[in-house]
């Protein structure tokens, strides 16, 4: 019944030959045109451009070299328009400011922020140009920085580290809860949690777990969104004949020394009374 639909009957063939190529990558070979080796044979046309265009190239260069021979003026020399180009440094650099364009605008448009959301240190400009990072400070000058001069900033130290607190200053200025630990390294009392007689760099006799709570705090400031570090404090030296600093508990001092320390490195009190210390800070 196909003839009800094709009264004309079906188109001739075309003879094996007129469909058929030379295999690109066998010269012994043919191969049809069909959709498949298309590819294959766009490849085959553009290298033999190519090479039409690299042969071009050097019949041109020869005879801008014989005119040279011959003493003529001959214009800049041509550069192969077939050569691959490299991807050098400046290439490199480049994708790599069009890539954190994409990331950038396509943070921007899912979540509302360029850096999706991140408000860490590593989003603060202060982190890579910090203000003053190598300042050198006295155990005095450091002192005037404890609030009392509202034109200047909030600093405090931790073992020989200075930071500015200065974004939180209903905290650490005049009247807040942790205004005592400004304007001073008070390290010891990081580990002891007896702010009120450890404020001092002393770290004589500490436990190993006291010492880690010292470290704490300091990584603590140092990786904080908003605190920055703006120096290092100078010590007088500690007379080792000086007596250490007792324990502000009783009870603590029997088991910390020698037995294991303060059994939570991240606790302080304000006087003599115990309150834990707030990762807020």
């Amino acid at each position: 019944m196909s003839w009800i639909w094709n009264p004309d009957g079906d188109a001739p063939k075309p003879p094996p030959g007129d469909n058929m190529v030379q295999d690109p990558s066998d010269p012994n070979r043919r191969v049809t045109k069909k959709p498949a080796n298309q590819p294959f044979l766009a490849h085959k046309q553009y290298r033999e451009k190519q090479e039409q265009e690299h042969q071009a190239w050097l019949r041109r260069n020869h005879e801008r070299e014989e005119k040279l021979a011959r003493g003529e003026e001959v214009g800049p020399a041509e550069v192969d328009p077939t050569a691959e180009q490299e991807v050098g440094v400046l290439g490199l650099l480049k994708f790599i400011v069009y890539s954190l364009l994409v990331i950038v605008i396509a943070g921007k448009f899912f979540t509302g922020s360029f850096l999706w959301e991140y408000d860490g240190k590593w989003a603060r400009l202060k982190t890579y140009w910090p203000e003053h990072s190598g300042r050198l400070f006295s155990e005095t000058y450091l002192a005037t920085f404890d609030g009392r001069d509202p034109a200047k900033p909030l600093y405090l130290a931790v073992d020989g580290d200075v930071f500015d607190v200065s974004s939180n200053s209903r905290t650490y200025g005049p009247g807040g809860p942790y205004h005592h630990m400004v304007g001073v390294d008070a390290a010891r009392s990081f580990g002891t949690g007896c702010f009120a007689t450890h404020r001092t760099h002393d770290l004589r006799g500490l436990t190993d777990n006291e010492l880690r709570g010292v470290q704490h705090w300091k990584k603590f400031f140092a990786e904080h969104k908003t605190y920055h570090k703006v120096g290092k404090v100078l010590h007088h030296p500690i007379d080792p004949s000086s007596p250490i600093p007792e324990h502000c508990d009783p009870k603590k001092e029997q088991t910390s020394h020698p037995a294991t320390g303060n059994s939570n490195p991240i606790s302080h009190s304000k006087g003599n009374s115990e309150s834990p210390i707030r990762e807020e800070l």
